[in-house]
């Protein structure tokens, strides 16, 4: 095998494909990043069982050919590697790699050894790359951490004709965000729903924002329950003779439904600045002790909202401008953390609060009609 690359399309390659590496590769090979060369192209590809991610680039081949080598180490070679061309050279068991008289040697991985990837399902859609990006970075806030509950650590993607709705919930708070999408010719009919790792869906949907729109893949087994998911787009400015694929296998189950813990009968609704209210919470929270709330005290008649946090002596207010429509005053008091995860996700300046009460369900949204993302928190009972 042998190939030349421009530096800077090589290291996009490999920097992409290696968001699939594992942290700590179970068997040596699942560690190493596949380079396929072919007629023109070059195909980096990475797999780790639950993702699998392949970047295309153009390349002069010499001679096709395919190698495995350890992943890590090629991305660290490709970011000290001088600019310019790049040649690639495979001699017996060790890939050379070597541009501007610098000169690099890998070793190799069994490549017979390496786990076929998944196949790529048929595309099902598309959607504008970075309008996708910003929504899955939206409900990705809300997706769980824990491990042992596999199906909340998700986002759960609903195709419903030209509608596509995102949503995740940890049980402690649900972030949903609607947007359009294309489907194919003859895929807009009945909904379709895939539940995918949320960390992976945002790594993959950011490396793709640039790219123009994502092309969605899916499995006919979708439908019932199975397959897996593609997401598809072109590399970034300078790259577009190539591309990025990313395969992810769905995870078991779904979410719970979240409709009527949306709806929030008899609220008061509130507007406040929500940059501004962000600000306040990060201000006042440098005196709260862990998993001490930030106190929120709507006013109607001041036309404020005071943000407060601490005990005692150790103490930190500040007063912003609000409008509460529906009762004189409600208090309500939050986590900090998920305070800011939800403030920071919106676009919109302004912020529209529904408001129950302490203890109970909150419901943020934007005030922009075409939105189209909310997202609930559960108020704690204790008040500071």
């Amino acid at each position: 095998m042998e190939f030349r690359i421009a530096r800077g399309e090589l290291a996009e390659a490999v920097g992409r494909a290696s968001r699939a590496l594992p942290a700590r590769a179970p068997v040596p090979v699942l560690g190493g990043l596949a380079l396929v060369a072919e007629a023109g192209r070059l195909t980096v590809s990475g797999f780790d069982f639950e993702t699998a991610v392949r970047a295309e680039a153009v390349a002069e081949v010499s001679a096709a050919g395919r190698v495995l080598v350890p992943g890590r180490r090629l991305l660290d070679v490709c970011r000290v590697v001088p600019e310019g061309p790049v040649s690639c050279v495979l001699e017996g068991t060790r890939l050379a790699v070597e541009a501007d008289g610098t000169r690099f040697g890998l070793s190799t991985l069994p490549y017979e050894e390496y786990p076929a990837l998944p196949e790529s399902p048929p595309e099902y859609g598309a959607v504008d790359a970075e309008t996708f990006a910003t929504a899955v970075g939206q409900v990705a806030v809300a997706a769980g951490r824990d491990d042992t509950l596999p199906a909340l650590t998700g986002i759960q993607l609903r195709l419903t004709g030209e509608e596509m709705t995102l949503s995740a919930c940890d049980r402690y708070r649900c972030a949903v965000r609607q947007l359009e999408w294309k489907p194919q010719a003859g895929a807009a009919g009945d909904a379709v729903e895939v539940l995918v790792p949320a960390r992976r869906l945002l790594e993959a949907a950011r490396a793709l924002a640039r790219g123009g729109s994502v092309r969605i893949g899916l499995d006919p087994r979708a439908r019932t329950g199975g397959g897996v998911i593609a997401l598809e787009g072109g590399l970034p400015s300078g790259f577009q003779a190539g591309s990025v694929r990313t395969v992810l296998r769905r995870l078991e189950g779904r979410l719970p439904g979240y409709g009527s813990l949306f709806e929030l009968a008899g609220a008061s609704v509130a507007e406040v600045d929500a940059g501004a209210l962000a600000e306040a919470v990060r201000r006042v929270a440098v005196v709260a002790e862990a998993n001490s709330p930030v106190r929120l005290d709507f006013a109607a008649a001041e036309g404020s909202l005071l943000v407060r946090a601490g005990y005692g002596d150790d103490v930190a207010a500040q007063r912003l401008p609000a409008v509460l429509r529906g009762a004189p005053e409600v208090t309500v008091a939050f986590n900090p953390a998920y305070l800011l995860d939800a403030l920071t996700s919106f676009e919109d300046t302004r912020l529209r609060v529904e408001l129950l009460g302490a203890g109970q369900r909150v419901l943020l949204g934007g005030t922009g009609a075409a939105e189209g993302h909310r997202h609930l928190l559960m108020s704690v009972k204790q008040l500071v």
